[in-house]
């Protein structure tokens, strides 16, 4: 049940009506009247833009195609009032019943309700975290995360068919630098002095792998050069660092479905491939690049590479896919990667960046394009930096990453569900302060409480009411004389509950999870004032002494926002607290 697309559906129909009435001329394009919350709530319950978006193609004033729908709207039982507002615009109020009808619909949705069939079974690619198998990943990397895993579980609660993959980054220069710092921890499990010099990675996470590699090894390269050792050794460490990423991964409840190695694009054919296909299409042309923008670097000179014609699908400048020498330049394999995934027939491609690569989004962006003849959209989403606090002071680095805060150390101090619901309150382009004093606070301003609290509290009252006697199964609960849901406060809730399909709808069609978050602290905020208001007025607590019926009302209001609730935390992937400790 989506309330919002009803009333557009009314909306419509009486557009439709007044059409045949001759009121409005035949053929109008109705598609971008909208129906939706007033800027203001005193303005009413929903809004319509109607009688604006209309007025120039009908050929009549806005308010005077606002004043007969308004009419027209008003002989539907659920609208108590349509007004005209400012130069067009059509507030309404809706019947009570209207509201009660929502809670009855949740209660017999379960988390269900606000599914939607916006993807159509379409299919979407997600592809996040893909970082360099060198190591445990750092927070940056848990943001990225977090906000794909997310945005992938949105999706697929809208109805898409979703696939989570990881890209591994194992076919560059980073890999032997890996192999390298691994070898001087295997020289050290072998009571080796070793030092580690720049550009090597330091840190004790490789011990471990040191050890492992004496155990299967022994010292058989001990001595001997990096020809000998370098293609074992690289081999043994990635895949130890990718067992370890897939293992801080699953700290935070995230599997992917698919792992693709970029490794495996080498030497098999299939970077040749994809440039043949944009050398078909005559966008692969051999040419000299214009220097940087701004003071020539001294050491640039003009060198024949070849390009691909990046402008012609929406790029600044075109781009080297090989250098002057022959090599590969960093962009040809991911050329090749996602030409891989448009051969796979995927519907709609996702990836998610770190801030660091907003320079690449519009190369990638033509890329697709040109490959897909501009049939497949790729949505880009870069994630902003997070800084990290305690006791009001800087988070310090881990001695065991050696450089960095790792996915684990945030873990370990609040959590998987403090941790991704914090790394969702804030839109994932913008920056995040990760306060490890405050995501423990147990107030208002701390939205994971706030939020858990909530059902937390539902649960703790469902519970007490049991234990007096009082039946709260969703059976019972569903079959409650709902018109007893009259107060203001009362039908706000069941207004904010009403709101959730549509949530759901938006944040999917702008692959926007953090405004899920939003929502659950908006309808935890309208569940506590609710509450409180009961301190003092009986007939708005969830446990009448005076009253079953009420009671029963009132409780299935409270347990249809624990079922929202949870549905949103389910997106998220939190799991929702039954109790509060």
């Amino acid at each position: 049940m989506n309330l919002f697309t009803d009333i557009r559906s009314l909306v419509i129909d009486s557009l439709g009506a007044m059409t045949a009435e001759g009121v409005l001329p035949e053929g109008l394009d109705l598609r971008n009247v909208a129906v939706e919350p007033p800027r203001d709530a005193a303005h009413g319950d929903m809004a319509t833009n109607a009688a604006m978006v209309l007025a120039k193609p009908a050929k009549m004033k806005p308010r005077d195609i606002a004043d007969a729908l308004a009419a027209k709207l008003a002989e539907d039982d659920r609208v108590t009032s349509a007004e005209v507002a400012g130069p067009g615009f059509l507030n309404l109020r809706l019947d009570a019943s209207v509201w009660q009808d929502v809670v009855k619909s949740v209660l017999a949705g379960g988390t269900d309700f606000g599914r939607s069939d916006t993807g159509a079974g379409k299919t979407v690619n997600v592809e996040y975290v893909s970082a360099n198998p060198t190591g445990p990943l750092h927070v940056g990397h848990t943001r990225g995360a977090v906000f794909g895993d997310a945005l992938a579980s949105l999706l697929d609660y809208a109805g898409y068919d979703v696939t989570r993959e990881y890209y591994i980054n194992d076919g560059g220069a980073q890999v032997d630098v890996l192999a390298r710092s691994a070898y001087l921890r295997y020289l050290e499990a072998h009571g080796q002095d070793v030092e580690f010099p720049d550009g090597t990675y330091p840190g004790e996470y490789l011990k471990d792998v040191g050890s492992a590699l004496k155990a299967e090894f022994g010292d058989k390269f001990i001595g001997k050069g990096e020809e000998v050792w370098l293609e074992d050794i690289r081999n043994f460490a990635t895949k130890a660092m990718m067992d370890l990423v897939r293992s801080d991964l699953a700290s935070l409840g995230i599997k992917m479905d698919k792992f693709y190695s970029e490794k495996s694009l080498y030497g098999t054919g299939r970077i040749e491939a994809a440039l043949k296909e944009l050398d078909d299409k005559g966008l692969i042309y051999e040419g000299v690049l214009e220097p940087p923008k701004g003071k020539k670097p001294d050491d640039w000179e003009p060198r024949e590479q070849t390009l691909f014609k990046s402008t012609e699908h929406g790029d600044d400048v075109d781009r080297p896919v090989k250098k002057s020498d022959g090599a590969w330049t960093y962009f040809a394999p991911d050329i090749a990667y996602h030409y891989d995934k448009v051969s796979r027939g995927y519907d709609l491609l996702i990836d998610i960046f770190g801030a660091d690569h907003g320079g690449y989004v519009k190369r990638m962006k033509a890329a697709v394009s040109a490959l897909s003849d501009g049939k497949v959209p790729l949505d880009i989403k870069l994630t902003q930096l997070v800084k990290l606090y305690k006791n009001g002071e800087p988070f310090k680095m881990s001695k065991r990453a050696g450089t960095f805060v790792t996915l684990r150390d945030v873990v370990d101090q609040v959590g998987p569900d403090v941790t991704r619901f914090v790394m969702l309150t804030r839109k994932n382009d913008a920056p995040l302060d990760f306060d490890f004093d405050k995501v423990l606070e147990q107030s208002k301003d701390n939205p994971v409480f706030y939020v858990q609290y909530a059902n937390a509290r539902i649960c703790s009252t469902l519970r007490k009411a049991g234990e007096a006697g009082v039946a709260t199964d969703d059976a019972t609960l569903s079959a409650a004389d709902l018109g007893l849901l009259k107060h203001e406060a009362q039908l706000a809730v069941a207004g904010k509950l009403a709101e959730w399909p549509r949530l759901v709808e938006i944040a999917a069609r702008t692959n926007e999870p953090h405004r899920v978050a939003f929502y659950l602290y908006d309808l935890a905020s309208e569940l506590h004032g609710l509450y409180h208001m009961g301190k003092s007025n009986e007939d708005l607590r969830f446990v009448n002494e005076s009253s079953e019926t009420a009671t029963h009302a009132n409780l299935a209001l409270a347990r249809a926002v624990s079922v929202v609730i949870s549905a949103g935390l389910g997106i998220l992937g939190v799991k929702p607290a039954q109790e509060m400790r």
